[in-house]
């Protein structure tokens, strides 16, 4: 996943609203978003290394397994339970290859989601040399704690909205500044005047489908060619531009996979065991 925005504790009724785009090689195997059935996770899964880049915990309230995707939002509250735990990684682009020897990073995803830790708890005690670089956002319905392995201790999130890429939580990239631009201008209104998903959701998926690249002198120094990577700049990276300015063909076949909103939502009656909190994940393939 190359990039995420999250509006944290700006709205009463939503107090999380996470945005992502998973940008990944076309031909690795993943399984689209659902209710993994061996673990209390709801998810897309990699199906090369068995994690996840962006998840949920949830089980069935039944307690039997089961790998179907709910069709409706009513039909899989009234299924699984959830404790409001959920979970986002990123990797860290600064030219360090990965090596066969680390794990993989989302793993740290499914231990989180499946861990009985408080997100500072769980932040604080990764070992964090044992991965590739990385950005993991991990939370609850009372904290979101932000960590890397490139030098940025654990750190609870502010009340406010963050927009986090392939760098430092801190950044300025251009894809990160757009983002920010276009969700303050033309999604956090609509959530204010209105929160149900079908008044603002269309107008996030929007933004988050914005292919203008940056200009070169906007342009991150992370290690990668330039003609790369102004075409990885955009907030969603389209294949075929890859392909143009990939002269070795390394990522001739890499690009924007997966669109994702997760939001925390209130609930007045819910049973006191799920913290009035209902978690609600949607994905769609690109």
């Amino acid at each position: 996943m190359c990039i995420v925005a999250i509006a944290w504790q700006l709205f009463d009724e939503l107090p999380l609203v996470l945005l992502s785009n998973r940008d990944e090689f076309l031909q690795r195997p993943t399984k689209p978003l659902h209710q993994w059935s061996d673990q209390p996770i709801y998810a897309g899964r990699d199906e090369k290394s068995g994690g996840t880049w962006l998840g949920i915990q949830q089980q069935p309230l039944s307690g039997k397994k089961s790998e179907t995707k709910p069709e409706a939002k009513d039909e899989r509250n009234a299924l699984y339970q959830q404790n409001g735990r959920w979970a986002a990684v990123l990797n860290f682009r600064d030219g360090v290859q990965a090596s066969s020897q680390e794990r993989s990073r989302g793993e740290l995803v499914t231990h989180f989601l499946t861990s009985a830790l408080s997100p500072m708890a769980f932040a604080r005690q990764i070992d964090l040399q044992d991965y590739a670089g990385f950005n993991l956002i991990v939370g609850d319905a009372r904290q979101a704690v932000i960590v890397n392995n490139r030098g940025h201790a654990p750190t609870p999130l502010y009340a406010g909205l963050h927009v986090i890429s392939n760098g430092q939580p801190e950044e300025r990239w251009f894809k990160t500044e757009r983002l920010r631009a276009r969700l303050r201008q033309e999604v956090l209104p609509l959530i204010a005047e209105d929160p149900t998903p079908e008044y603002w959701q269309p107008a996030a998926f929007s933004v988050l489908s914005d292919s203008t690249l940056a200009a070169v002198t906007e342009l991150p120094d992370t290690g990668v060619d330039k003609a790369i990577e102004h075409a990885l700049s955009s907030i969603y990276i389209r294949t075929n531009k890859l392909r143009a300015a990939d002269s070795k063909n390394l990522l001739s076949n890499y690009g924007t996979r997966t669109q994702s909103i997760l939001t925390l939502q209130r609930v007045p009656d819910a049973k006191p065991s799920t913290d009035n909190i209902r978690a609600c994940l949607i994905s769609r393939e690109t």
